[in-house]
């Protein structure tokens, strides 16, 4: 293996430990601290009932963060070789932009055609 693969796997690795902490830090704050501020957003802008959507959006980010909290830990163990973990958390990041987006356009589907 050669420095640059490493240094790219160790970057990879190491961006994994904010997107958790954000992603769970939100779900924290829709679920818990009832703060819908950050739900379903389009163009930074919240729907005009975002307590509709903050399950939603809470299961979302919960979901990433605890799969992304697992790739690390599976990391940390040797559990997991780099093919698996990597796919892992590139699926996790996807999926997360993805329903981000959907979730996004739903809320936001009534509002605009007025």
């Amino acid at each position: 293996m050669s420095y640059v693969s490493l240094a790219v796997n160790w970057i990879m690795f190491l961006a994994l430990f904010p997107m958790a902490f954000i992603w769970l830090r939100r779900a924290w704050r829709i679920a818990v601290k009832r703060d819908f501020s950050e739900v379903a957003l389009k163009r930074g802008q919240s729907p005009q009932n975002p307590v509709k959507y903050a399950p939603y959006a809470a299961a979302v980010n919960l979901l990433a963060g605890v799969v992304v909290v697992s790739v690390i830990v599976g990391v940390l163990t040797a559990a997991y070789d780099y093919a698996t973990w990597s796919a892992m958390a590139g699926v996790t990041i996807w999926l997360k932009l993805i329903a981000d987006f959907i979730l996004g356009r739903q809320a936001h589907l009534f509002a605009d055609k007025k």
